[in-house]
């Protein structure tokens, strides 16, 4: 492995756990949590988009975030049939069946503003755009 290869790994690694920590100092979560309620967010957002914008928000991710986004997603399965905000928010819940949110809508929001800060504004529009009108209201306005 070279020098800059090990390089690059490293960087994206602080890059990953820059998100794990904001997260954190936003929701005074721990980091397993935090991490948690990121990669569930991160899921659910991943099988509510359709293909093309699925695979736009992706490219902006840094690299750890975006393996985190595609582990276990298989191409072949059909996306949801509901798409709206209860049954995202469902989702998310069912991932913390053991540790319950207090207030998941608060939660995905904090995840929302965290893709706000770290991914273009024009592919946050994008992604927003594409979401059924229940689902987007979970994303903060700026």
């Amino acid at each position: 492995m070279t020098a800059t290869t090990v390089h690059s790994f490293a960087h994206a690694a602080e890059q990953a756990q820059r998100w794990v920590n904001e997260l954190c100092a936003d929701l005074g979560w721990s980091e397993r949590r935090a991490y948690r309620l990121l990669r569930s967010v991160l899921h659910a957002l991943r099988d509510w988009l359709q293909a093309d914008e699925m695979a736009d928000l992706a490219a902006q991710l840094p690299t750890l975030v975006r393996g985190v986004y595609f582990e276990g997603w298989r191409p072949s399965d059909a996306p949801p049939a509901e798409r709206g905000k209860a049954d995202f928010i469902a989702r998310v819940d069912a991932d913390f069946a053991d540790d319950p949110i207090d207030d998941t809508d608060v939660a995905i929001a904090a995840v929302f503003r965290l893709l706000d800060r770290h991914v273009s504004s024009g592919e946050i529009g994008q992604v927003r755009a594409s979401m059924r009108k229940s689902l987007r209201r979970l994303w903060p306005e700026h």
